[in-house]
């Protein structure tokens, strides 16, 4: 079974996590442990989130003021490559007679998506109600609630076209592990005469890994997090877990835009284009969740069932 697997940005930190490089090496294992059970019986792309990552790349480039903040894009390749090494480097200790590659990767958006008049992509660390302020008044940053504390936001395109996707086809169909498209990959516009140039934004990897799965041909994508399963209500309590769904009857619950709500809207969106099935559920439980015993399952034709917390 091909399999297209996107880890959340908590693959290498987590909330609470302090953004040192140790905690993102533990964090690198772990997500490893879980994608090697996967990489054993099935051809694999990997993609993973970078919100934290390049949130802090931002920071510091900031920082570095007047030299001029970096744009978006640029954070976004230096992030892609860095998570990619650090997966990369924990899976081929596991599995040292494959072949796995992290790859650099374009996507194309649409210079004129409503996305960049309306931020809503949090990155880089949690502040309290007046940080937020401050680095609104320093940076002219735009910053949004994310639970209980803020976050910055940064425009969010959809994804398009992805440039390298012969590459990453040829590698797959090879049988080489591919890392790709991390942090929904570098985002950059057509010129009238076809040239390319980058763009201050960070896409949804969650949206970017529907697209890629769906363009590979992939028989299953598997979207994992921090999170068990799908919750009715979340996080408004109560919430039953929901353990199967159509793209269709997804339409009658809201999720947050800043977590859930994009890989819900991808899991939806692969699954009714594909007629396949798309698994959201906990990167500590990836084999199970592609067995079908952890998770949500949303497909197309789906009935609608719950599961108790």
């Amino acid at each position: 079974m091909k399999l297209v697997v996107a880890l959340g940005g908590n693959a290498l930190l987590r909330r609470g996590d302090s953004f040192d490089l140790k905690t993102q090496q533990r964090n690198a294992a772990r997500a490893a442990a879980s994608l090697e059970v996967l990489a054993r019986d099935h051809p694999l792309v990997v993609s993973h989130g970078n919100g934290p990552q390049v949130g802090l790349l931002a920071l510091q480039a900031a920082a570095m003021a007047p030299a001029g903040e970096t744009s978006l894009d640029v954070l976004d390749a230096e992030s892609e490559g860095m998570i990619g090494y650090l997966i990369m480097l924990e899976l081929q200790n596991r599995l040292p007679r494959r072949q796995i590659a992290t790859l650099l990767t374009r996507i194309v958006v649409d210079r004129d998506d409503p996305a960049f008049e309306a931020p809503t992509k949090p990155i880089g660390p949690h502040y309290t109600a007046a940080q937020a302020e401050e680095m609104r008044r320093r940076n002219a940053w735009s910053l949004a609630p994310d639970g209980d504390a803020f976050r910055r936001v940064v425009p969010s395109p959809a994804p398009r076209r992805i440039i390298e996707l012969e590459t990453i086809a040829r590698l797959f169909a090879a049988g080489t592990i591919v890392i790709c498209a991390g942090g929904g990959g570098i985002p950059v516009v057509e010129t009238a005469s076809g040239t390319q140039r980058g763009i201050d934004a960070v896409i949804d990897k969650d949206a970017t890994a529907a697209l890629l799965a769906e363009a590979l041909g992939a028989d299953a994508l598997l979207l994992l997090t921090d999170v068990d399963a799908v919750y009715e209500n979340w996080p408004a309590p109560p919430g039953r877990r929901i353990r199967s769904i159509s793209p269709e009857a997804l339409g009658a619950y809201s999720f947050a835009a800043g977590s859930m709500g994009p890989k819900v809207a991808a899991a939806g969106r692969f699954a009714q284009r594909t007629g396949k099935s798309a698994w959201i559920g906990a990167l500590d439980d990836a084999d199970e969740v592609l067995r079908g015993r952890r998770g949500t399952m949303v497909a197309s034709g789906g009935t609608l069932s719950f599961q108790d917390p």
